[in-house]
C-alpha cells in the first residue's frame, strides 16, 4: 500500500470544508483553497473496484452524472467503504489503492471517455465535487508549485 498523506495535510480539508460551508453563496475563493489543498496531496486514494487485472475507481451516481470517489487518507477510504456498505463484514478488507500526485489527476481525467463527468472527495464525508473538465486547473497549481 501507498503510504499515506500526512495528517496535518488530510486535517486541513476538514478545516477547507468548513470554511466552504460557511462562505456566502457565490463567493469561490474558500472552494479553491479547498482544490489547493488536495492538489498538495502526495497521493490519491480510491476503493477499488473491479478484478486486479481491470482495476477501477468507486464511483457514484449524481444528477450530473458518474463521479469518482477520490481519498485524502487510506483511513478515510476504508471508513467510507464501510459506510458505504462495500465491504462484507466489520472485519473484512477494503480494496484500496492509491496513485501519486500529479499521476493521480491524468489518472481520473482519462475516465472522461467512459463518462465520469467529475471528482468528488472523501464522499460521504466532505462530498465536494469538481468537474473533470476543471482538472486541468489543478493540474497547473502542481506545476506551478513546481517550479
Amino acid at each position: 500500500m501507498t503510504t499515506d498523506n500526512s495528517p496535518e495535510l488530510v486535517a486541513e480539508l476538514d478545516r477547507l470544508d468548513e470554511a466552504v460551508k460557511a462562505a456566502p453563496a457565490g463567493d469561490t475563493a474558500a472552494q479553491i483553497a479547498l482544490w489547493r489543498q488536495v492538489a498538495c496531496l502526495e497521493h490519491w486514494f480510491f476503493i477499488a473496484r473491479g478484478s486486479t487485472d481491470r482495476l477501477r475507481p468507486y464511483a457514484v451516481a449524481s444528477e450530473q452524472g458518474p463521479m469518482i470517489c477520490l481519498y485524502s487518507s487510506s483511513a478515510r477510504a476504508n471508513e467510507a467503504a464501510r459506510v458505504l456498505g462495500l465491504v462484507d463484514s466489520e472485519g473484512g478488507t477494503v480494496p484500496l489503492y492509491g496513485v501519486p500526485m500529479p499521476a493521480a489527476v491524468d489518472y481520473v481525467a482519462s475516465f472522461d471517455k467512459t463518462g465520469v463527468v467529475g471528482v468528488t472527495l472523501d464522499h460521504p464525508r466532505i462530498g465536494h465535487y469538481i468537474p473533470l473538465a476543471n482538472l486541468g486547473v489543478l493540474k497547473g497549481w502542481i506545476e506551478g508549485a513546481a517550479r
